[in-house]
């Protein structure tokens, strides 16, 4: 149960549980072009850092993306419904999204959907990290669909 509880907490913190105990950094002026940022805690985006270098100390709680890719999805009644495909970050501050692997046979036909981190649940099954989700996997197929190729490159 703590491992659920603390996969849940780092879903939910992932983007800011690192500069929780920092103060914001000061506003940078406005910035145009390629070089324009985002200020504030999280990952900037643009082609300068907001904030001095700071290290963070990884807990053996925490969560990191490595491991989350992969992970297979299972319902209520423990059926294989799709996989973690990849982890979406929004504006470079807190991730917004699991992008799921869902349908087609040995990777054949799948097709990509954005699950709510708040809905999707992670568990360490005897060795072995499994997520869950309170959907099916026809449901789970028909909603709408992520396409890499429509992503600003």
């Amino acid at each position: 149960m703590k491992t659920i509880i603390a996969a849940a907490m780092t879903f939910s913190l992932m983007g800011t549980a690192a500069y929780a105990q920092q103060p914001a950094a000061p506003a940078a002026p406005a910035a145009s072009g390629a070089d324009a940022a985002i200020v504030g805690p999280g990952i900037a985006m643009g082609k300068a850092a907001t904030m001095p270098l700071k290290y963070v100390e990884i807990q053996d709680t925490d969560l990191v993306t490595s491991k989350l890719v992969g992970i297979n999805i299972y319902n209520k009644a423990n059926e294989e419904i799709g996989e973690i495909s990849d982890v979406v970050i929004g504006n470079g501050k807190s991730v917004i999204g699991v992008v799921a692997s869902v349908g087609g046979f040995l990777g054949l036909g799948s097709s990509y959907v954005v699950i709510d981190p708040a809905s999707l649940a992670i568990a360490d099954d005897n060795g072995t990290w499994k997520a869950y989700v309170d959907t099916n996997k026809e449901d789970l197929s028909a909603a709408p669909k992520f396409d890499y190729d429509k992503m600003k490159k």
